[in-house]
């Protein structure tokens, strides 16, 4: 049997008159766990904000990426002689080997074994041009903000 309701067909359901009692949540352990538990609900929250905290961590604990040793890692020009600026460099770093390469010098900064940068002093018109190279998984010693301190003072 079908009942017309504003021009269309509803069927007629038997609807049970009879109300069940919802069951009182059980509390906390659970053995069974559901989403709908505040627990879970905000340890799922706090998951990815925990995993993002913990990969942004062990990045700044990285020296970061590894530097292409081909590229400067300073390249800039000067009005002194080279002369100049590597008997300033020769005051300031520790550890500085000079060496002359046709009319450039070469400034080897670092121990022996295992120099941490390559400075080379170019003569040009009125000046020098200076070009600074660190070797891929060199030392950082001096630290290079150190070095790019000495750089400038040297360089003006």
């Amino acid at each position: 049997m079908s009942l017309r309701w504003h021009g269309g067909f509803v069927a007629k359901h038997h609807v049970v008159l009879k109300r069940t009692e919802l069951r009182p949540r059980p509390k906390f352990p659970r053995t069974t766990g559901d989403a709908d538990d505040r627990t879970m609900k905000r340890l799922l929250l706090l998951a990815p904000a925990v995993a993002v905290i913990a990969s942004l961590a062990a990045c700044g604990s990285s020296k970061g990426p590894a530097r292409d040793a081909s590229v400067p890692l300073m390249y800039v020009s000067s009005q002194r002689a080279p002369a100049s600026i590597a008997a300033c460099l020769k005051d300031r770093l520790p550890r500085v080997r000079a060496s002359q390469v046709g009319s450039a010098t070469e400034l080897a900064v670092g121990s022996d074994s295992n120099n941490s940068y390559f400075i080379t002093l170019t003569p040009q018109n009125a000046g020098s041009a200076i070009k600074v190279m660190r070797p891929a998984n060199s030392p950082d010693d001096p630290p290079e903000e150190e070095l790019r301190f000495d750089i400038a003072r040297c360089a003006t």
